[in-house]
């Protein structure tokens, strides 16, 4: 039987070159959009972006009590490492320091790892072992621990009357000590906000960069004089912000109530958004009156950018 000799082709030339042509324009059309997009790009922080976890949230219609402070908290270790404990070992002051707070007040936590073992923390109702961490409290993970040195922060809003925890999640540590009582009472009668004053106050807030971009701020950069200065109003005075945007990404201001939630924002106190921000050179300003007393951020409200050091503490007394 006579074998065939001449080559097969499996396609044409005109098909090969019609398909290089197709590959051709989906990465010039690709790259068209992906540079469209460019001030969008590097207007995100580096890292993460993950989204924060929801707290443990106040029941639906009640008002949170205006009322923030912070617990400084350090993990701390016996030297033969049989007794942990927080801020002081059992027996000394300070030991696990008991926390008293009430319904709808907001407890922000900085934790600290000055032990020689790895640590991680959140705030349980369980009365023992380390389950039912609530979302939103928890600082790293048995997973993924703090390291000796390394430190964080979480927020316990309380949602009803009770007992609560804090504890290390790590497996055994809250049994050898590393654990503590949030007593949380009744909530307190929502503040509200004062008729107008017909007092009004201006400020001047404007978005700045490290030439790394690594760090953010408002005025002057951290250690520089006039860094995210802080603000006291009284309730019901008119407030006017003015914002430029004198950095090199885009940005966006508002005063919220949670300063890791730019979603949280308070007052009508916007000038532009993270969908519609300002760009390198352009400036905006808003008015709006001051509503119930409380402790309030105002932030750049493009996400990540508070986390960077745009932020500032808004008081309204």
């Amino acid at each position: 039987m006579e074998q065939h000799s001449e080559p097969i082709y499996r396609t044409t030339p005109a098909r090969t070159a019609k398909m290089l042509a197709i590959m051709c324009g989906i990465c010039i059309v690709g790259g068209a959009l992906f540079f469209s997009f460019w001030d969008f790009w590097i207007s995100m922080p580096p890292g993460s972006q993950m989204v924060k976890a929801a707290e443990h949230a106040v029941p639906a219609g009640q008002a949170l009590t205006g009322k923030e402070f912070d617990v400084e908290l350090s993990f701390i270790e016996s030297a033969d490492f049989r007794t942990l404990a927080f801020n002081a070992l059992p027996g000394e002051e300070g030991n696990n320091p008991e926390i008293k707070a009430n319904v709808g007040d907001r407890v922000e936590f900085v934790v600290v790892n000055n032990g020689k073992s790895f640590h991680s923390f959140g705030v349980t109702e369980a009365a023992e072992g380390f389950e039912g961490i609530i979302p939103g409290t928890e600082i790293a993970s048995a997973n993924n621990p703090l390291k000796p040195g390394q430190s964080g922060k979480s927020t316990f809003v309380p949602s009803k009357e009770g007992t609560f925890y804090y504890i290390c999640t790590v497996p055994g540590h809250r049994d050898m000590g590393m654990a503590g009582k949030i007593i949380v009472g009744p909530a307190g009668a929502a503040p509200q906000a004062a008729a107008p004053t017909g007092v009004s106050h201006n400020f001047e807030l404007n978005f700045i960069e490290s030439a790394d971009f690594k760090t953010l701020a408002f005025n002057a950069l951290p250690g520089e004089e006039g860094n995210n200065p802080a603000i006291k109003v009284k309730s019901g005075d008119s407030v006017t912000i003015k914002s430029a945007n004198n950095g090199k990404s885009f940005h966006s201001f508002g005063i919220v109530s949670d300063v890791d939630d730019p979603n949280t924002l308070v007052f009508n106190s916007a000038i532009r958004s993270a969908n519609n921000p300002l760009k390198p050179g352009e400036s905006g300003e808003v008015t709006f009156t001051a509503g119930a007393p409380g402790a309030y951020h105002y932030i750049c409200t493009v996400p990540g950018h508070a986390a960077l050091g745009m932020k500032g503490d808004f008081i309204v007394e």
